[in-house]
């Protein structure tokens, strides 16, 4: 949570000097969002909705596999909650949609926001 709060703050700083900034994170806590969120005059939270078979499916470096097997503590969505975000500005199902597909929404999301 500490991360995603001085990401935030960055974030905030780079804003405050005219930087558009865009940040990928996991971010399972929704009090994390709502103080980014609070530090950002633009803020725009985009959930990219996933299931955890599917990250579980795609993950290249078997980090779901390690944590299933207790090698790493603390991982999200297996032995960490996630907390889907309550109200974010846009939600991207990327079950049901190809990458390119997932990109444009999240562009046009975006466009919307800066006109």
């Amino acid at each position: 949570m500490k991360h995603i709060k001085r990401a935030g703050y960055l974030a905030s700083l780079l804003e405050k000097n005219n930087v558009f900034v865009i940040a990928s994170f996991i971010s399972p806590y929704q009090e994390s969002r709502n103080s980014v969120r609070n530090m950002c005059g633009r803020f725009i939270e985009i959930h990219v909705d996933t299931s955890l078979e599917t990250c579980e499916a795609r993950d290249p470096k078997s980090l779901y596999k390690k944590a299933r097997a207790g090698e790493i503590k603390n991982f999200t969505g297996i032995d960490d909650p996630y907390g889907i975000p309550q109200n974010p500005e846009m939600r991207v199902d990327t079950n049901n949609v190809t990458e390119e597909e997932s990109f444009k929404q999240i562009r046009k999301s975006i466009d919307s926001y800066l006109k």
